[in-house]
């Protein structure tokens, strides 16, 4: 970061966030009847409260074939230790929870390096929004 850049307000203290897609496939039993989309967000939420970091829910983020998607977003100090978004598909299973919760309390992007497993999982974003984030 240059001597001119000055971080000001929440942007300086900004914890890691999960970003859980709630939309039209993510979370849905119909569609994905063996996966308990309830207790998933409990569990983030609780280890949000316990460790410090945020989740929130979104509508469709768009990579519907790849539900469900998860965006493990940097602290600050991540994104300044070089951190960026990552995208996690196919995140439905209790140990793909436990890792994204073991890598979000380590500092998530820029501060710990992703479980190993889990990186088998990570997906590009889609297109527009590549394009959004470059605004």
């Amino acid at each position: 970061m240059s001597a001119r850049t000055f971080l000001i307000g929440a942007a300086r203290e900004r914890p890691c966030t999960l970003v859980v897609c709630r939309g039209c496939c993510c979370g849905d039993p119909r569609k994905h009847p063996g996966t308990d989309h309830a207790w998933q967000l409990e569990r983030l939420r609780a280890a949000g409260s316990e460790h410090g970091f945020q989740v929130r829910t979104t509508d469709c983020l768009g990579p519907c074939d790849q539900a469900n998607v998860i965006v493990v977003q940097p602290s600050a100090a991540g994104r300044r230790a070089g951190g960026r978004a990552t995208w996690v598909g196919f995140a439905m299973d209790d140990d793909c929870t436990e890792e994204i919760v073991q890598w979000a309390a380590a500092g998530g992007p820029g501060l710990a390096p992703p479980p190993v497993t889990l990186e088998l999982q990570f997906i590009q974003p889609p297109r527009d929004a590549r394009v959004r984030s470059r605004r």
